[in-house]
């Protein structure tokens, strides 16, 4: 394996294992914006219920 092949590597496992922290919000770069703005889409949808409560079919 050549090195920048391994030092690519690295650098992908340190992103892929990268959770979301308050932090990211202030953050300087695309991936801690993005990592933000993800996690609050999410979060928005998980509270929000399933989609028969987004459609107005509540039982």
């Amino acid at each position: 394996m050549s090195k920048q092949k391994r030092e690519n590597e690295k650098a992908s496992h340190k992103i892929a294992e990268e959770n979301y922290k308050n932090e990211h919000y202030q953050g300087d770069t695309q991936f801690e914006k993005g990592l933000a703005e993800t996690y609050e889409q999410v979060s928005d949808d998980y509270h929000e219920g399933t989609i028969d409560r987004k459609l107005g079919k509540e039982d």
